[in-house]
């Protein structure tokens, strides 16, 4: 079982309440992060603020993981910190970072920049569904079902 705490890059997190749905369910600690433009607080979480500024909630976040933990992130180089950590890292689609392709996702985020400075545009993001949560739900529950030592073990593969 799960025994780490959970750490949530909160600043727009569509997934926040369903975390902490599992987090209280099961007794597991968790901390939102956000930086002090999203007025966040609730009965159950540790709400950790911090001043506006370039990445200092991800900086926050990433200070406060530890090997064992759970970091919920959309940000792919929050995930890459939080795997060197030996932290697990999942998305809010519920893609679960991992040593084998976090290389790959943050070669593409490279060149989705660089068009964009090209003048290119990104596609635009569709709406979030009932099925991007269920999808991001059975994520989280498979690796709240893990053994924390099997995790860390996968983590330091890297």
């Amino acid at each position: 079982m799960f025994t780490g705490k959970i750490l949530i890059d909160a600043d727009a997190c569509p997934v926040k309440q369903l975390v902490r749905a599992e987090a209280q369910k099961r007794g597991i600690p968790l901390i939102m992060v956000a930086d002090d433009s999203h007025l966040l607080q609730d009965d159950y979480a540790t709400v950790v603020t911090v001043s506006q500024g370039a990445d200092a909630a991800d900086y926050k976040l990433i200070g406060l993981a530890a090997p064992g933990d759970l970091v919920v992130t959309q940000d792919y180089g929050v995930a890459s910190m939080a795997l060197g950590k030996g932290a697990a890292a999942i998305s809010n689609e519920g893609l679960i970072f991992t040593a084998d392709n976090i290389d790959r996702l943050l070669f593409e985020r490279h060149i989705r920049r660089r068009l964009r400075q090209t003048g290119r545009k990104s596609p635009k993001n569709r709406p979030r569904s009932p099925a991007d949560n269920q999808r991001f739900l059975q994520a989280l529950i498979s690796i709240l079902e893990q053994d924390t030592n099997s995790i860390e073990k996968e983590v330091h593969a890297l």
